[in-house]
């Protein structure tokens, strides 16, 4: 675990690393041993490898990428439920013994009482010889070592998760940062670029090498990675649940569906629509996303999951928006969903909820009669570019305002009614007032530099809606 933390991001170590290391490595990479413990010093290894690949020759890579990826499978395939459930099947097997050892003592025990002695003193010591020699738990092992393989394997599934995120971008982000980049601004400016014209295929500054891709694919990846993304086995909770040393196993398992999450997020990315099986398989994504969100009475409030699903749906729906793939859906739910977390004290996931209903928006402004709810999202955002706290958010609400308003003659309408173009025109020297007062030691440069460009494209809007007020279609 130490080997793989230090080497990452790490490349004053990369010199040491020579061919020797380099072939121990991959003899225990390659360790045949079936048990948790093994798979997690295998996946280990197999990101300390990924960490210096920069020391592997060109002519291996690409069987070094597979081998590394065909370890992260093998991980992500094990059935994290299943395992809890035979794991603790496997203690009470273990306990059994000394439990009824246990009984058994206290069965001579209540003899023992029962038959008075003359001799108190000869009772005392009679008493406490049964009681060693009817204690065999020293005989048993002092540690749970159950619980600790399910604890190995979910620990190594978080990082097998976490090293496929940092695949997926061009460099590799700190721990901070392959978190951020689930929800952060640069999302959209990654989608928006990526795309090279006419031919769907993505390009820099997020894309896969050859050798990942393959590997990818081969290896099934991003069957894994979905599996991944569903609840913890019900059952298996439960025995969390009441099982005081196994309850910590319930917020490992979350945190690797919220990677998995995360890692759907990064592959949406830089994954062209053949790839993730086709317009069909986007759409049953879809739908699993949306279960995953709606599948209860109330709406998640688990911040890290929610920032987790927004993030993914977020990439999911441009993707399918970017392909013209018709959108499960309904802008009802989006509304609902948008409503529910627009109030989450994680700025990320405000973000991506006004971002979600933007393309949704967008989407729905080239089908005919969409007016009303054109004007539902419109308010919606307006209002949250009006009275949202951070600018960030304020300035992805006015994006996703320009995306849904672009074009169309039933944005057109709904613009109209909603009187947009008066309320812009008010909020303008508010937003650009706001922008002057609160960017410098409240935002980075980067956030800087977006907000400058929403406010440059809020004066474009407002003069293009404002063409539109003299020439309406």
């Amino acid at each position: 675990n130490c080997l793989q933390a230090v080497t990452e991001d790490n490349p004053d170590l990369l010199s040491s690393f020579n061919a020797s290391v380099q072939q121990v490595l991959e003899t225990v990479m390659l360790c045949p041993e079936s048990t948790m413990k093994h798979i997690l010093l295998r996946t280990l290894i197999a990101g300390t490898i990924w960490n210096i690949k920069e020391t592997i020759p060109p002519g291996s890579l690409g069987n070094m990428v597979n081998a590394i990826l065909k370890i992260f499978s093998e991980s992500l395939a094990v059935d994290a439920g299943e395992t809890i459930i035979r794991m603790n099947e496997a203690e009470k097997n273990r306990l059994k013994p000394a439990a009824e050892a246990e009984t058994e003592e206290n069965m001579i025990d209540g003899t023992d009482n029962c038959a008075v002695s003359e001799d108190d003193g000869m009772e005392e010591i009679s008493k406490g010889k049964i009681s060693r020699e009817c204690d065999i738990s020293d005989l048993l092992p002092s540690d749970k070592w159950e619980l600790k393989e399910v604890t190995a394997l979910l620990m190594a599934q978080q990082t097998a998760l976490e090293i496929i995120v940092n695949m997926c971008c061009s460099e590799d982000p700190s721990d901070d940062e392959w978190e951020e980049l689930s929800s952060s601004d640069e999302s959209d400016l990654f989608m928006e670029n990526s795309y090279s014209e006419g031919s769907g295929l993505l390009m820099s500054p997020l894309c896969l090498s050859a050798e990942v891709h393959s590997a990818f694919l081969n290896n099934l990846i991003p069957k894994k990675i979905l599996e991944k993304t569903a609840f913890p086995n019900s059952v298996a909770l439960d025995i969390c649940m009441q099982n005081p040393s196994w309850k910590p196993l319930i917020k490992k398992l979350n945190t690797v569906q919220c990677r998995a999450l995360t890692c759907l997020h990064s592959i949406l990315l830089v994954s062209d629509v053949d790839c993730l099986g086709g317009a069909s398989a986007l759409q049953s994504l879809a739908q699993h996303l949306s279960q995953l969100i709606f599948s209860k009475t109330e709406l998640p409030e688990d911040m890290e999951f929610l920032e987790a699903i927004t993030s993914a749906l977020r990439a999911l729906l441009q993707t399918m928006a970017s392909k013209n793939i018709s959108q499960c859906m309904t802008p009802e739910q989006l509304l609902a969903l948008c409503e529910a977390s627009i109030h989450s004290s994680n700025a990320n996931v405000r973000v991506n909820v006004v971002s979600i209903l933007g393309i949704s928006g967008s989407v729905l402004a080239k089908v005919q009669d969409t007016a009303e709810t054109l004007k539902m999202i419109g308010k919606f955002l307006l209002e949250v570019a009006m009275k949202e706290s951070s600018l960030v958010v304020a300035g992805e609400a006015l994006d996703a305002l320009f995306d849904v308003f672009a074009d169309g003659k039933e944005a057109e309408k709904a613009a109209v009614q909603m009187k947009l173009l008066p309320a812009l025109k008010e909020f303008q020297p508010v937003f650009k007032m706001r922008i002057r007062k609160e960017g410098k030691g409240q935002y980075s440069t980067d956030q800087l530099c977006v907000l400058d460009n929403v406010k440059m494209n809020l004066r474009r809007f407002i003069a293009y809606q404002e063409t539109l007020g003299k020439n309406p279609t």
